[in-house]
């Protein structure tokens, strides 16, 4: 694609109002002003002005004026510029792909719950491209239920607390596999909430599908799709997020299977990195019905175009998280406003499924501001489709949220979720899988 094709995208957007109460993020002098060498602006006065592509303006100049062109044209256009220039190329459905029900249903958690464990097995030769999924389905349900994904930093056996859980190996610090510790701590998840509610719960190590350091490309899935002198792959094909994102569409895969799941409703989750994922999940996959992302920030759903907290220099730094995007991304570091994407785009892309964004007041570095006006500029596809974005161009307080269609929940406090927003996550379940305001 010629650049010139790209600068016809480019308007300049509605003007934002905000509430005095609100409108900025009041960082402390404590905080970090500097990463790998790279400034870090938390100054609203010096984000500056910035455009915007319009999600609904095609490549050729024309606007959308109907979803037959928007599913038909634009957003084809749009999701192969996140392909090409962010996320990288992924390979599809693997032919030689099985699967191993190794526990095939036992009560589990004092009976509240059905546990499944399941291998997936990516390539003929299972010994190496594998990931293991754990599941729990509420013991009382009757038929198939929906379904919680969380795609996790943890190890399957740290996340619930069930000794029946296999224990497998993680990712160390040195590079290698060692043994799961079972003991918890980071990653632990009370699912009781869930399951009370009728819905299931199932959580993957992200470590299973390619490990998340620099050089954990050589033992991950995308190794394998690469030729074994290839030392590292072309710029425009797959970062770790499209590996683990990957990853999740073959958890899907397995669930179309499984009669005991409604493979329609199932909502992915994940924080930070793994926010970023999960929204790319549903992105790029539509089979999944949801998409709950918690703090994805930048190369997630925050504005990269507006240059506060993590920018793309900071994201793409060869001393930092590079390998999980596209090499082509690396381009924009000096000038963000000539990326032919933004995160606004990503948010528009996930239209009509139910999309909540879930971030923290003091998570400045993941910019809670840049991902509301990133669901505020996705609005107008939301709108095109039928579905209601957020209604409000005013930046809701915490512990206000909105649960529209296109969702939006800020939380007291930092980077993550904690069990405080489950509920938040449950009614936001109810109310799209189950039809419950």
């Amino acid at each position: 694609m010629k650049k010139s094709t790209l600068t016809i995208t480019v308007i300049l957007l509605t003007t934002i109002i905000w509430s005095s109460a609100v409108s900025a993020q009041n960082v402390p002098a404590s905080v970090n002003r500097m990463v790998a060498g790279i400034p870090v602006n938390y100054d609203e006065d010096k984000v500056g002005s910035y455009t915007l592509p319009d999600p609904l303006l095609m490549l050729n100049g024309k606007k959308v004026k109907n979803a037959k062109q928007w599913y038909n044209k634009r957003r084809p256009e749009i999701l192969n510029l996140f392909y090409e220039y962010q996320y990288g190329k992924v390979p599809g459905k693997p032919v030689d792909m099985s699967f191993n029900v190794f526990d095939k249903g036992t009560p589990a958690l004092e009976g509240k719950a059905i546990r499944k464990q399941v291998t997936v097995y990516f390539t003929k030769d299972t010994s190496d491209y594998k990931m293991d999924v754990l599941i729990y389905l509420p013991a009382a349900a009757k038929g198939p239920v929906p379904l919680f994904l969380n795609i996790s930093f943890s190890p399957n056996a740290t996340v619930v607390n069930d000794p029946g859980i296999r224990t497998g190996t993680q990712w160390g610090r040195d590079g290698k596999r060692v043994p799961v510790n079972r003991t918890g701590g980071f990653g632990r998840m009370d699912i009781s909430p869930f399951l009370a509610e009728g819905i299931g719960f199932a959580t993957i190590y992200y470590g299973d599908i390619e490990p998340d350091f620099a050089k954990g490309y050589k033992y991950g899935i995308r190794s394998y799709y690469e030729k074994p002198d290839t030392a590292y792959p072309a710029p425009d094909k797959w970062g770790a997020i499209s590996a683990w994102a990957w990853g999740m569409s073959r958890a899907m895969d397995y669930f179309e299977t499984d009669s005991q799941i409604d493979a329609k409703k199932v909502a992915v989750f994940g924080i930070s990195r793994l926010g970023k994922t999960a929204l790319w999940t549903g992105v790029r996959d539509e089979r999944f019905g949801m998409v709950i992302a918690s703090c994805g920030g930048e190369g997630g759903a925050a504005l990269s175009r507006r240059n506060y907290g993590e920018n793309i220099d900071h994201m793409t730094h060869p001393t930092r998280y590079f390998y999980q995007f596209a090499g082509n991304w690396r381009n924009y570091k000096d000038d963000f406003s000539k990326s032919p994407v933004d995160a606004h785009m990503l948010v528009a892309l996930m239209a009509p499924r139910p999309l909540l964004l879930q971030t923290g007041t003091t998570d400045y570095w993941s910019d809670p501001k840049g991902e509301f006006l990133s669901a505020v500029a996705a609005e107008p596809v939301w709108t095109l489709l039928g579905k209601k974005g957020l209604g409000t161009s005013v930046w809701p307080e915490a512990g206000k949220p909105i649960l529209n269609d296109l969702g939006y929940y800020m939380h007291e406090g930092g980077h993550g979720s904690m069990p405080a927003d489950y509920p938040i996550f449950i009614k936001f379940m109810k109310m799209h899988f189950f039809g419950q305001n």
